[in-house]
């Protein structure tokens, strides 16, 4: 017998480690174990930022023990606490309105005024209800009129305050009174609108359509430099949500703001909400 030989038995016999249970053996039921547990790990990652699972129709969280992780913090800055996923508000189960049918997944039908009780396009997040703030803690979202920010127009494009505003049937609603503008981003987030009625409220600057001179002037020949708004009509405007605070808007109005211009688009009219063909 050559030493080869002597060498290669001696590797055969390596492989068993009791018995006929060799490495082989061993590397599959290490892969099995770790497969197993990696699949329990990730199914628990996933359940830890709110995401339990609950019944269609009554709301009640499903429970599984041996898939529910600890519950993951996050740290707030400024001061705020702390914020936990699954100890926030959860939506409401009881909404107004009604399934078309009684089955999982069924369309909702409002039984009200869908764009008041944020229904379809008009829902809104249940977001803290204290302002957004910069990085270095000041109120993000602010009047450009305000004396606390050095925010102005750029001198290229036109200053939008006493220009009048449009609803979407063109028909005045009132003017912009102020222009609400984003520190962090150094864009337009709202126009301020006085309404004809002596109401102020916000409007979406995404839902607001800038009418300059020489630009369709021939459509607006009595003033052709106007705001027009064609999310909503001019009687919704007094349904708009209000600010709780003067000059301040927190994230939660801002959510209901945004909603209810975005739910025009589907309810302001009844030709909106019905089918294209």
């Amino acid at each position: 017998m050559t030493l080869s030989d002597t060498f290669g038995i001696l590797a055969m016999n390596a492989t068993y480690i009791a018995g006929k249970f060799d490495v082989a053996e061993l590397a599959f039921f290490l892969f099995f174990f770790f497969f197993i547990g990696l699949v329990f790990y990730l199914n628990r990652e996933s359940r830890r930022e709110g995401y339990p699972l609950e019944d269609e129709f009554t709301g009640e969280l499903d429970s599984m023990p041996l898939l529910q992780g600890d519950k993951k913090v996050f740290p707030l800055p400024n001061g705020r606490g702390v914020y936990i996923p699954e100890d926030a508000p959860r939506d409401p189960v009881s909404v107004p309105a009604e399934r078309m049918f009684h089955a999982g997944g069924a369309a909702y039908v409002p039984t009200g005024d869908p764009m008041k009780d944020g229904m379809g396009p008009a829902a809104w997040a249940q977001r803290k209800d204290y302002p957004d703030l910069t990085f270095d803690g000041r109120p993000r979202i602010v009047p450009i009129g305000d004396a606390g920010h050095n925010m102005m127009m750029a001198p290229e494009d036109p200053n939008l305050v006493g220009w009048p505003v449009y609803d979407c049937n063109v028909e005045l609603v009132g003017k912009v009174s102020d222009i609400w503008v984003d520190q962090s981003e150094h864009i337009i987030r709202y126009l301020e609108v006085e309404t004809t009625g002596g109401d102020k409220v916000l409007a979406p600057m995404f839902v607001c359509a800038v009418q300059t001179k020489g630009l369709l002037a021939g459509l607006w020949p009595a003033n052709p430099e106007l705001v027009q708004i064609d999310a909503i009509t001019k009687d919704h405007f007094a349904d708009v949500p209000r600010l709780k605070v003067p000059g301040q808007i927190t994230r939660l109005e801002e959510d209901k703001i945004m909603a209810y211009f975005g739910g025009g688009y589907m309810y302001a009219t009844p030709e909106r909400s019905e089918p294209v063909l």
